[in-house]
């Protein structure tokens, strides 16, 4: 089993993670629910994981994924304490929002292993995803021939908009894509087909069942992100209805001012400064 299904498996894109207070305290615990993202979901999961041992028998936590603009309307009905969100704010958003920057992510072009696709330049990656180009011997560099597979997600990710605007030059994506609700099953899909192409969170794409693809020949990793050469970068938000209050105020403190909660940022994706 990968590093991401490990992480991940207890926060499937239909499923619920809760990370529990100590038995026995359970009853004077404060509960934070949050649901949202699923970029940023193994990130939550990591940041409450150790929360909640620094805090033994006073918070609990209930996670659930669903798409980042899930989690924002999740938040603003009251649904959740917490949504997780992959975008910045819209003027369009339900009125009462607050958005908390927590961390900054990259996102990838990959490809399966058998694949591995060295770079994508702006003008090849644009005839990829509009449909301009159907086979992969078409791509300089590709090791397969055959139709592409276009592997994209749903309209509850905040991906696919950015995907258009800072890596396809505002191209929309063809509707021959099929659809994913989550970044698991992205790289999954992608994983076990040797045709397919996606977009993925930094975390998903750096996976080993798949191959993030260099876009304008800068690599797509970590590092390339946290110095700014590589393009495809997003913040991380915490959303509550109103300020946040109580449990949920003190976690996104800790979130953002704790050295601790930075070292965990640090592991998968990019503190903020």
């Amino acid at each position: 089993m990968t590093r991401s299904r490990r992480l991940t498996a207890a926060v499937a894109a239909v499923g619920v993670l809760a990370v529990a207070a100590p038995a026995g305290a359970q009853a004077k615990a404060s509960t934070i629910t949050i649901s949202g993202a699923t970029g940023s979901a193994p990130l939550i999961a990591l940041l409450a994981k150790k929360y909640v041992a620094l805090k033994p028998g006073k918070v609990r936590f209930k996670l659930a994924q669903g798409g980042g603009e899930v989690g924002i309307q999740d938040a603003a009905a009251g649904r959740v304490t917490i949504g997780n969100a992959a975008r910045d704010p819209r003027p369009s958003d339900p009125s009462g929002l607050v958005f908390y920057p927590i961390a900054r992510d990259f996102f990838c072009f990959d490809t399966n292993p058998a694949n591995p696709l060295p770079n994508l330049s702006l003008q090849q990656a644009q005839a990829i995803w509009t449909g301009q180009v159907r086979n992969w011997e078409d791509i300089p560099g590709s090791r397969v021939t055959g139709t592409i597979d276009l592997i994209g997600r749903t309209s509850a990710s905040s991906l696919p908009p950015l995907v258009q605007q800072l890596l396809l030059g505002n191209k929309t994506i063809s509707s021959l894509a099929a659809l994913k609700p989550s970044d698991g099953l992205v790289e999954s899909t992608v994983g076990s087909d040797k045709n397919a192409i996606g977009f993925n969170s930094g975390y998903y794409a750096s996976q080993r069942d798949v191959h993030a693809v260099s876009f304008n020949g800068v690599a797509c990793n970590l590092a390339n992100a946290k110095s700014g050469q590589y393009p495809g970068i997003r913040t991380y938000y915490e959303v509550t209805r109103g300020p946040a209050q109580g449990a949920a105020s003190a976690f996104i403190h800790w979130i953002q001012k704790s050295p601790v909660a930075r070292r965990i940022i640090a592991s998968i994706a990019i503190p903020l400064d």
